[in-house]
């Protein structure tokens, strides 16, 4: 099996890769539609409405497959061996900001349902500040795979 996964592996990484580019793309720009159904649509409009549906297709068709995608890559990569030094500090840090973000994913799926239900209670302002922990999570994770520290 591990010959197997070894020679997977260069396949493996780059479906990994382009799976975490199409989960970041929908994790930075989500956020984004959220501050302007927030502050520019009252709900019940024909634009409320319009911001309902791309936020749905943005979450259910690229945002949920992609972390999906990445996840059964990434867990792939981890069990090819040679891959990841588990006595070294960086995986744990990279696991701990994935599994964060995957954490904020949950949370940006919640925030769809209420503004789905006309519940959202948010300003634009929360989801602004929102919008930077991708942006941060992401540079931690990338950081402690080039870097190996």
């Amino acid at each position: 099996m591990s010959d197997l996964l070894a020679s997977l592996y260069p396949w493996t990484l780059a479906l990994h890769i382009v799976s975490v580019i199409a989960w970041m793309a929908g994790m930075f720009y989500l956020p984004r539609l959220y501050v302007y159904h927030a502050e520019k649509a009252e709900p019940g409009s024909y634009m409320s409405e319009t911001f309902k549906l791309m936020e749905y297709r943005l979450l259910k068709v690229i945002i949920n497959p992609a972390m999906a995608a990445t996840w059964i890559f990434g867990l792939i990569l981890v069990f090819t061996p040679g891959i990841v030094d588990w006595s070294s500090v960086w995986p744990w840090i990279k696991a701990a900001a994935v599994i964060m973000m995957s954490g904020f994913h949950g949370w940006l799926s919640a925030r769809r349902k209420e503004f789905a239900a006309d519940k959202n209670t948010r300003p634009g302002k929360t989801y602004r500040i929102a919008n930077e922990i991708p942006t941060v999570l992401m540079l931690i994770i990338v950081f402690m795979v080039v870097l190996k520290p």
